[in-house]
């Protein structure tokens, strides 16, 4: 259990915050990738806080292709004009330094506490909480160790491109029998919240947007994935807005990427 969770403070003249993940970015899903673009080029916010895969797939910096620099360039260009901050997910875990430096973007740890407008937002991707998915943690475990990714890392490009393939392929079949995933554990999520000095947790992964009560006061908001080539086109951004001229003046909204430009 995460108990020395960070914390990071909004600069004072912070007024809106943006929250996206679950984009799944590749270069097959055109119209997903164009809404991200047009969005990361003209929202409004302070910052956007990406909390997890923002890429279907990651199998290490140094295997970055035309899509991957394509993204790349996006996020550079927003990090020149607003905040732009990544915390790692299940797909993307793999992405590390030597991208977030030539993308102008921060790293984030996973959970971790944002102090804004007086109140403190814990932010995860939200994978760690789903307890109910015995194989993915145990999984989760071995992979995310340092030892397995250095091993992973050292092997030739099209050998990872095998395994991650293996894996996607794995993903795909699980899916297509119509798998009920299992949602964050609410008493794990509560000992996130306590620990973090929190009452407000918000996270992705479960692809279950909306917001919702988890018991003594604390409260989560779960985060939209994107697929605009779906028969029903999924895309939300969470937005929180703050003015402090105006008493209890802390909004959220959720709002499409063209209603957040």
């Amino acid at each position: 259990m995460p108990f020395d969770i960070k914390l990071r403070q909004a600069p004072p003249d912070w007024r809106v915050i943006d929250f996206i993940s679950d984009l799944h970015l590749q270069s097959s899903e055109e119209a997903t990738f164009r809404a991200w673009k047009t969005y990361m080029e003209n929202n409004t916010a302070d910052a956007v806080f990406i909390l997890g895969d923002l890429f279907e797939v990651w199998i290490g910096d140094d295997a970055m292709g035309r899509f991957e620099n394509v993204c790349l360039a996006v996020l550079k260009q927003a990090a020149a004009r607003q905040a732009v901050f990544f915390l790692h997910g299940n797909r993307d875990f793999l992405l590390g330094a030597a991208f977030a430096t030539a993308a102008g973007i921060t790293l984030l740890p996973d959970p971790v506490a944002l102090e804004f407008a007086g109140s403190q937002w814990l932010l995860t991707h939200g994978d760690a909480l789903c307890l109910g998915d015995v194989d993915y943690q145990r999984f989760r475990s071995l992979v995310r160790t340092s030892e397995w990714q250095h091993g992973f890392l050292a092997q030739s490009v099209p050998e990872r491109q095998r395994v991650a393939n293996a894996l996607r392929a794995a993903s795909n079949q699980h899916k297509a029998q119509n798998t009920v995933y299992a949602d964050a554990d609410a008493p794990m999520a509560r000992a996130w919240l306590s620990a973090a000095k929190s009452i407000h947790l918000i996270h992705g992964h479960t692809h279950r947007p909306g917001d919702s009560a988890l018991g003594i006061g604390y409260r989560r908001s779960v985060l939209s994935d994107w697929d605009l080539g779906a028969a029903v086109a999924r895309a939300q951004v969470l937005r929180l807005v703050w003015n402090p001229e105006i008493s209890a003046s802390l909004l959220m909204h959720r709002l499409s990427p063209a209603e957040a430009c």
